[in-house]
This record gives C-alpha cells, structure tokens and sequence, in this order.
C-alpha cells in the first residue's frame, strides 16, 4: 500500500519502529505534490531540499538514546504542511498576499518551533485566502485552489490549501487558522478533519494576525488520531503569547477510545431550521442516530443570538483585521510600489498589495472604528459578542457537546459566489458564533450528498478538546473509513 493514503499516525508508528524512514515518506510526499500540484493549485512554496534534510536529520536520530532529544515523538519523522500565514524561519511566508510576494520568515512562530522539536520535517506552505480572508480560496493572490473531490469546485476557505492538501494525500496534516471557520469550513468541503482549539490554547505567536481576539491555529488531517497527536505537540502556553491560558494540556490520545453511553449531546434549534439543506440535514440526522447507538442522549438547545452572529462577526473582525493590516504599508517590510512621497508610497502600495476582498475588510474595518460610528457599530457588536458567548457557556451546563452542520451547503463552484460577497459571508453562518465565544470545535465527516463530502461541527467546553476529540473518534469508528480520490 502507498505510504500517501495511510493518516499520519499509521506513518509515524512505521518510522518509530522503523519500517520506513522519513526520508523515504518525505520523498514520496514530494513526488505526488509534484505530479498533482499543478491540477489542484493546493502550495504557496514547496520546501523540497528542506524538508529532505530535515527528515535526514531526523532518520539519524531515530535512536533510543537520540530520540529523548525531542519534546514529543507523536508525529516524529512525519511531514507537515504549514498555512501560507504562520511564518518559519527563512521560508517563503506571504499569507497569500502580493504585498508580502517575497517576505520570509526572519524567525519560528512558536508552534513551529515545537513542531520541529517534536522531530516534523516541514514540506511547505499551503495556499490561502489572502491573509485569511474568504471562504473559498479564491481570494489567493497566487491561484485558487481546487476541491479534490470536484476540480470545479472550491475546497473553501481560508484555509483551503491546507485542507485540499490533506484531502488530495498531497500530505498527511496540516496546520490551519480559523478565524470564523476558516478550519472547520474547508474540512468540511474536503472531506477532512479539522480543530479549532479553544481561544488561548494555541500560541499565536508568528500567525500574521487578521483578528486577534478571534484567530487560532488548528490542524487538518485523515483522522481524530491525527489531530491528538499534532495537538498534543503545539498545545499549552506560552510565554511569548499572553493570550495563552495556564491550563494543563491533557493526554489527548488516552481520551480517544473512552465510552460516550450518557454523553449528552445538545441540538441548537437555531442551527436546524427550514432553511437548513434537506439533504445535509439528512446527513445530520443520521450522524446523531449513530451517536444515539453508541450511548449518547439528544435533547434540543437554544442559541438565541445566532441570528446576530454573521453581523456581529464581520464588524468585529474588520475593525480588528483594519487595524492589525495597517502595518503593511510598503515602509519596514513587504512590497513598496512607489518612492515619489510618503502620502503616495502608502497608497499605491496598499493600492496594488492587497486584493479586492481584504481592501473591502479594512474599509468596513475603518469605518466601524471611525468618530461617530464607533458606539453604533464596533462597541454594539462587541456587546452582542458578549451575549452569543453567554449562549454557549448557558447551553454548555445542560449539555457536554453541542452538534450541528459545518456548513449550509457542499462545496461550490468556482467563480459561483466571488461577486455576491454577502451570498460567500453566509457560508459561515454556523461557524462563527463559535470564534466569538472562545469555544473548541472540530469538524468530522459524516457522509455525502451528490457525491461531495458533508462535515458534523462538535462543540465543547472550554479547554475540553479532549472529550471533542473522543466523540469524534468513536463516531470514525461507527462512520467507518473514508476512501480519499486517487487523482
């Protein structure tokens, strides 16, 4: 069998026992990213000679005595796919934007660097929506990526190079961000799984910000399994980071295989109502059926001010994405598109830098921060957050998990919602409110409609990544394994 459609935990217990070395699994990685790339669009920069010697170093030390050299061998010898947005030290980082065309990273972010302790060659960088910016990744200023399963077809966004990675077998995992569902989303598309961890669990130190209060570095992969183990790694808190919270990160593997019988799963009416797909809501139903059959109880939630969480999100993440962009401004780095005067310098190259989309955020993002539309817009938004938050924390005392689709619909043609912004913002209609509470969520697989895959969104409790992890590993096992395309 071809080492591209074992998970990564199936790779990394070959290299530990020594069945195959990195550097063969590394190579062979490389050799179908080469041959696909171009019909899938799926990298930003490939890291060949990199990664190569990363997975050499690590064959070498793949040694009793050398291997108690590294933090974490969960993933040891294992490639990973980075998103175009978390930097690494001299390495091509541009968030998918012209206005960092030939940026590199002058340092680690911090999971990076405990990625690279942990022994994880890193093969490259996935493509994007320029600084995280869409659902679709259309918004790329390099390519648009296309959906493995229908090259027609969006993988969604933004972290859609990372999830069609995965999806394609281009690479075993990949590290996301999710701001609103920029995770969740496009695993849901692909057919993949994928985590945003609770806000604080995960340091964000070097991810080029886009909405800091709401941004936080996940994963995508073939399993649950996958995803505890990465997790396990770049969890826990940091000094560089002060959002990091000082909480224990715990065993996530041990977690996996515990009973669900008496787990209680909440339904929020809000989430299923007659607008919801009849075909996707089928798919719903059937994944809580199964869930039922493996012991949990179902009752009906509410989320009452998910009716305000699209509005909400988009004024608190423009004002927040206006202000953390404004350090782009051709000066200390990134492109500068004119020396004429300062006034000049500053508007061309924001001009010809950023794309359509990302100017349209820091435009919203101005105005909502601007004198006399302050209090009616960005402050009133930020006390609406307050109230969807106090939704979850309400509904997560009745109830362990809250369940509910990924997505209104399968993955979209290309090209089908890129001038009707508001159509592409109501995409992530079920994730947002998420991100603004702080909460864990994590998308599974749960079946398929017309031939495109169908994401179930579980969400958790604070800080309890653990339990998400454990129902959706049972519900895999109940689901059974997914057949990735062959390409």
């Amino acid at each position: 069998m071809s080492l591209y459609r074992k998970t990564a935990s199936e790779i990394a217990e070959m290299i530990k026992n020594k069945e195959v070395t990195s550097e063969e699994v590394t190579r062979e990685f490389l050799q179908r990213i080469d041959s696909l790339e171009d019909k899938i669009g799926v990298f930003s920069s490939i890291l060949h000679e990199k990664s190569l010697e990363s997975a050499k170093k690590y064959d070498n030390d793949n040694n009793e005595d050398k291997r108690k050299d590294y933090d974490n061998k969960l993933l040891f010898g294992v490639p990973v796919a980075l998103k175009d947005n978390i930097l690494s030290k001299g390495d091509l980082t541009t968030a998918s934007s012209q206005i960092l065309k030939n940026y590199e990273g002058v340092y680690d972010a911090t999971v990076v660097e405990r990625l690279k302790k942990a022994g994880v060659p890193i093969i490259g960088k996935a493509n994007m929506d320029e600084f995280a910016m869409g659902s679709s990744n259309e918004n790329s200023s390099i390519k648009p990526a296309s959906n493995p399963w229908a090259l027609d077809r969006v993988p969604g966004g933004s972290s859609g190079g990372s999830a069609a990675a995965v999806a394609a077998q281009m690479v075993p995992i990949a590290l996301g961000t999710d701001t609103g569902g920029s995770i969740r989303q496009p695993a849901s598309l692909t057919g993949t799984v994928g985590i945003k961890p609770t806000y604080g669990r995960v340091s964000r130190y070097g991810l080029m910000a886009f909405g800091s209060s709401l941004d936080q570095i996940g994963a995508l992969a073939k399993s649950t399994e996958d995803l505890a183990r990465i997790m396990q790694i770049i969890s826990g808190h940091d000094e560089k980071d002060p959002t990091t919270a000082e909480v224990e990160v715990p065993d996530y593997l041990k977690s996996l295989n515990n009973d669900l019988k008496g787990l209680k799963i909440g339904l929020p009416k809000e989430y299923f109502t007659e607008d919801l797909d009849k075909d996707i809501k089928e798919v719903v139903d059937k994944a809580v059926a199964q869930l039922k059959e493996l012991g949990a109880e179902v009752k009906e939630v509410s989320l009452p001010y998910t009716k305000y969480a699209i509005s909400t999100y988009y004024i608190i993440s423009s004002a927040e994405a206006a202000s953390n962009l404004s350090r782009y401004d051709g000066v200390r780095y990134g492109v500068r598109k004119s020396d004429e005067n300062i006034e000049e310098m500053y508007v061309k190259s924001r001009s010809e830098g950023f794309g359509p989309e990302v100017k349209r955020r820091i435009m919203i993002g101005n105005y909502v921060l601007s004198s006399g539309f302050y209090d009616a817009y960005y402050k009133k938004a930020s006390q609406v957050r307050r109230l969807i938050k106090e939704d979850f924390e309400k509904a997560l005392n009745e109830v362990d998990i809250i369940l509910t689709p990924v997505s209104p619909t399968t993955a979209f043609k290309k090209g089908e919602k890129v001038t009707d912004p508001v159509q592409m913002y109501l995409g992530d209609i079920f994730t947002v409110s998420i991100n603004m509470a702080g909460v864990p969520a994590i998308s599974v697989p749960a079946g398929f409609v017309n031939g495109l895959p169908v994401g179930i969104q579980l969400i958790g409790n604070y800080f309890r990544e653990d339990l998400l992890f454990n129902v959706s590993h049972k519900f895999e096992e109940a689901r059974g394994k997914i057949e990735y395309p062959e390409l």
